[in-house]
């Protein structure tokens, strides 16, 4: 077994991972409002990557040995990575959170890989160079959330709408990470202090709007525990493995099946149903998702040599 294929593999499980726990949130809204639910499952995730932090650190030194003053630039630059990205990731993550108390799971799994299409548009923004087939991507994105979203007399559900802003917040969450991540910082300790940032911000919200009890949130236990553990901790940390062995196109790609995974979940353990017209959207949605990741075809002539 080689390397890359171990690594797609990798790919796959997490994708598995990360659309199942859409089913594992909307089933813990039956217990809990969603600024418990999100911040009880990020201070699981803070705690799962404490271990795995110093693990992947003591690894790291030992290959490539620092001084006392080099770590320290490492842990400092980290930190301010971690809480950035925890700020930005607070608000996605909880914008989708209401979004799936008032949706189906297939729905906001698929609605939020929309954020694979706006990354692009938010590159060009930026003054980065994107190709103008991805503006037919976008177009098809669209064109599948309308069928997926939109009910009779053009209103569109409140869940679906939060779910389309948390896609947004997704897209610059994804940026601020590959901001940070050219930098020299430490991948894994990011993604902790993300999720303690995350847990802080969702406490203060849960105290503002929502009336927590350790009786509920024990009821929830179970969805809780698979998003803190599994969703953050685990398939996080395969995510930063099986980078290391595929190719950067593949990788995006593969990780694009969440979206797939979280609507088969939702049929096979939510009894969830998609009309014929959704299924439609659905299947324009990724198939959207997926050509956006492929290399732009070239559309240049070529010169004519007799």
């Amino acid at each position: 077994m080689n390397r890359q294929f171990q690594g797609n593999m990798m790919l796959l499980i997490t994708s598995l991972i990360w659309g199942s726990a859409f089913v594992a949130q909307s089933a813990g809204m039956e217990y809990v409002g969603p600024f418990t639910y999100n911040a009880t499952r990020s201070f699981i995730g803070f705690l799962v990557l404490i271990p795995l932090v110093i693990f992947f650190r003591k690894r790291f030194l030992r290959q490539h040995p620092l001084s006392e003053r080099q770590e320290q630039k490492l842990n400092h630059s980290s930190v301010i990575g971690g809480i950035t990205c925890g700020m930005v990731l607070f608000v996605a993550s909880n914008l989708q959170q209401v979004g799936i108390s008032s949706t189906t799971a297939g729905k906001a799994g698929f609605i939020t890989a929309l954020y694979i299409v706006i990354v692009p548009i938010f590159s060009m923004l930026l003054g980065k160079k994107v190709s103008k087939i991805v503006w037919l991507y976008v177009c098809m994105a669209i064109f599948g959330f309308y069928l997926m979203c939109i009910k009779e007399g053009f209103t569109i559900g409140k869940g679906d709408f939060y779910c389309l802003l948390c896609a947004i917040g997704y897209s610059l969450h994804i940026m601020v990470i590959d901001r940070f991540a050219t930098q020299f910082t430490d991948g894994v300790l990011i993604s902790c202090i993300q999720f303690l940032t995350v847990g802080i911000l969702s406490i203060i919200l849960t105290l503002i709007y929502e009336t927590p009890s350790f009786a509920a949130i024990w009821d929830a236990k179970i969805t809780i525990l698979y998003a803190g553990i599994l969703s953050s901790g685990v398939a996080y940390t395969l995510q930063i493995l099986a980078q290391s062995r595929t190719s950067p196109t593949i990788a995006p790609l593969i990780m694009s099946m969440e979206s797939v995974f979280a609507v088969l979940f939702g049929w096979l353990i939510l009894k969830e149903n998609l009309n014929l017209r959704e299924m439609f959207g659905c299947a324009i949605v990724f198939l959207a998702v997926v050509l956006a990741q492929l290399p732009a075809p070239d559309f240049k002539k070529k010169p004519f040599n007799s």
